[in-house]
């Protein structure tokens, strides 16, 4: 008799305070859906995201996507303050002629 595991999808991302800002991550495994929709958006697909990140399944990757897709406009601000903040640091830096 073959036994079938049963994966409530919703557990497999969560918030956690302290943890990435509380940014949405994969529960145990220390990735953030930011981090999966960065590799999607460069144009990989489940598939190739698991690859590169071996310790990911793919199911995993695909709740990130969903999660996404699911709250595109939370993420999408997201990358946006992550992108502006890289450019104020690099900006900090470069004009200080110091490195970090």
């Amino acid at each position: 008799m073959t036994t079938t595991i049963w994966i409530d999808i919703g557990t497999l991302i969560a918030r956690t305070p302290g943890l990435h800002g509380g940014c949405p991550h994969i529960v145990g495994k220390g990735v953030t859906v930011r981090r999966i929709v960065t590799w999607y958006k460069r144009g990989l697909n489940a598939e190739e995201i698991a690859s590169r990140i071996g310790h990911l399944t793919l199911a995993e990757v695909y709740a990130a996507l969903t999660y996404y897709h699911a709250n595109t406009a939370e993420i999408e601000a997201d990358l946006l303050h992550q992108a502006l903040e890289a450019k104020r640091l690099e900006a900090l830096y470069s004009n200080s002629g110091e490195n970090p």
